[in-house]
């Protein structure tokens, strides 16, 4: 499937606009969206990351380093690279998946998703559609969300580091 397709259907062509605009770098649409075929992302990422990111696959609980990662710093998307998570909003919520009471604004979409039977929130990244987990209403204050992310679909920056260049 083509992202731009997905950035379509999950809603998000308005963010692209206020890009487009010119708005702040810390706004929420401060990227362009990326177009890339599902043979070029193949060709970039680990086959384990692809068929989470692109092929909607989960990863085990308890398998990704990133869900003890306890220092400060930035979580991206580990297919375009573009913030997706503060530290800040991360907490332990014993389910074996890094977990997060919010996203940072505008940085990613949501879908309804029926896959095991009844329905769930999907989320993806905004920009290249990458396909990152599920948002619950179990989480604790202050948003009573958990948005349960794939470790495997995340990288993380620690705070002090510079974080690498949106991919293109």
């Amino acid at each position: 499937m083509i992202r731009r397709r997905l950035i379509t259907a999950l809603g998000l062509t308005p963010l692209l606009g206020a890009a487009a605009a010119g708005r702040a770098a810390a706004g929420p649409a401060d990227f362009e969206p990326l177009d890339k075929s599902d043979a070029r992302w193949r060709d970039i990422l680990p086959a384990d990351r692809y068929r989470i990111l692109f092929e909607e696959q989960t990863e085990r609980a308890f398998t990704s380093p990133l869900n003890d990662e306890k220092r400060p710093g930035i979580y991206l998307c580990a297919a375009c690279r573009l913030p997706l998570f503060s530290s800040a909003d991360k907490f332990d919520s014993g389910t074996g998946w890094p977990s997060f009471t919010r996203p940072i604004e505008g940085r990613v979409g949501t879908k309804t998703d029926f896959k095991l039977i009844w329905p769930r929130t999907e989320y993806h990244c905004a920009r290249c559609g990458g396909h990152q987990g599920h948002v619950f209403d179990d989480g604790p204050e202050p948003t009573g969300q958990r948005w349960c992310n794939n470790g495997l679909a995340l990288e993380f920056v620690p705070e002090g580091e510079p974080l690498p260049e949106l991919r293109t």
